[in-house]
């Protein structure tokens, strides 16, 4: 069949597809020159470099969970040939050219360059921050099953038919990653996200962001032992370029350390970090007892005149002591004239905060029933207070 249509005409114009698309054809025009040093100039042609990492871009973006799913689909899917230059009629490449040639790119590094590259494309158009970051670490899940987890110096289990593997109930059984290890993964270990979630057979992904376009600028896999977030994401942030003014770097409750704190510190970083909820600290070990800033027993009441309080007497206080003596005689030991209504007793609890005035008084009033309030509250023309013996003790 003869035609002249193309997959660039079936793309919409203002699809993100073609965005992506530019700057990835960028970035490879500038890894042009290892490639040439990766490939051989004699032999069959194979496939390019450049059309497996589109694949791999294409996997990331669509969510694609394996490269045999990505080739299958790639001989329906008019956009992916689109993005890896294929013409309509042609057939896809078979997964086992991920599988040889693999190794090839990560000898190489190129996938590392490949990320550079990119965020390199994301600095020159303004999209990234300098200034500001986000730092986080997750579990990834290897391609690893429980069976495999098999006790290190223990006799390896008989083989089976079809491939498949011994069935085996490991249920109660103490495993570790001292005396276990995957035989499928070996660098897989048995790590859990929480308490109370399953331990499987994991890595430890890590991953610091800009917090202006929310863009990945580093990123960092490593074994799931447990310390690796904290320490890890002291090395991506390392990488970043020095400069003469302090960056930021935000980080959940796991990071809530001091030796992390003191290290983005020495990087010139300001942590911003979730506090980990803690008990109140203890006094030291013979440390004085803490005295109770509030209370009673501990403070005398607002506008008390109680010079044991630990206040320094007044004018006022010594000039009725002097008129309380004469009036009794000195050396008396007759007790003092009763308190009036317009002075409180030292020992009447202040009313603490939030609580209403007028419950306040009505407390005082059922502690002391002599007392009343003066006349010229506005409260005692509504009548005598709820504590009040009878009417007789109201001023007139």
């Amino acid at each position: 069949m003869l035609t002249s249509l193309s997959t660039e005409d079936l793309i919409p114009k203002d699809h993100p597809i073609r965005r992506i698309r530019r700057v990835v054809d960028e970035v490879l025009a500038e890894l042009d020159g290892e490639f040439e040093a990766m490939y051989s100039r004699i032999g069959r042609p194979g496939v390019p470099p450049e059309q497996l990492l589109k694949a791999t871009v294409l996997m990331a973006l669509y969510s694609v969970r394996s490269e045999r799913a990505f080739c299958e689909r790639l001989n329906y899917d008019l956009l992916f040939k689109w993005f890896l230059d294929l013409p309509i009629d042609a057939k896809a490449f078979d997964a086992t050219t991920f599988t040889k040639n693999r190794d090839r790119l990560l000898d190489a590094e190129v996938a590392d360059r490949f990320f550079a590259a990119v965020v390199r494309q994301a600095k020159l158009r303004r999209y990234l921050s300098s200034e500001h970051f986000s730092v986080d670490g997750t579990l990834l899940e290897a391609w690893a099953s429980h069976k495999s987890f098999k006790p290190k110096d223990g006799p390896d289990g008989p083989a089976t038919a079809g491939g498949r593997n011994v069935e085996a109930d490991f249920h109660g059984q103490k495993r570790s990653n001292q005396t276990h290890r995957s035989t499928t993964d070996p660098e897989a270990l048995l790590a859990r996200k929480s308490a109370g979630t399953p331990a499987r057979l994991c890595y430890a992904g890590h991953l610091l962001m800009e917090n202006r376009n929310a863009l990945i600028v580093e990123a960092e896999l490593t074994q799931a032992d447990g310390y690796a977030e904290r320490a890890t994401a002291i090395e991506l942030l390392a990488r970043l370029p020095r400069r003469a003014r302090r960056r930021t770097v935000a980080a959940d409750k796991g990071y809530d350390t001091r030796a992390f704190v003191a290290d983005c510190r020495d990087l010139g970083v300001t942590p911003h970090v979730r506090r980990t909820p803690r008990t109140e600290a203890q006094p030291s070990m013979g440390a004085p007892p803490a005295t109770p800033a509030t209370g009673p027993a501990n403070r005398s009441a607002p506008g008390s005149k109680n010079p044991s309080a630990g206040s320094r007497p007044s004018a006022a206080d010594a000039s009725s002591a002097t008129r309380v003596e004469n009036a009794t005689g000195p050396g008396s030991s007759s007790p003092p004239p009763p308190t009036t209504s317009s002075e409180s007793p030292p020992s009447t609890p202040a009313p603490h905060r939030g609580q209403p005035r007028r419950g306040a008084e009505r407390l005082a009033g059922a502690q002391n029933p002599t007392q009343t309030t003066p006349a010229t509250s506005p409260r005692t023309r509504r009548g005598t207070l709820s504590g009040s013996s009878s009417p007789s003790s109201a001023p007139c």
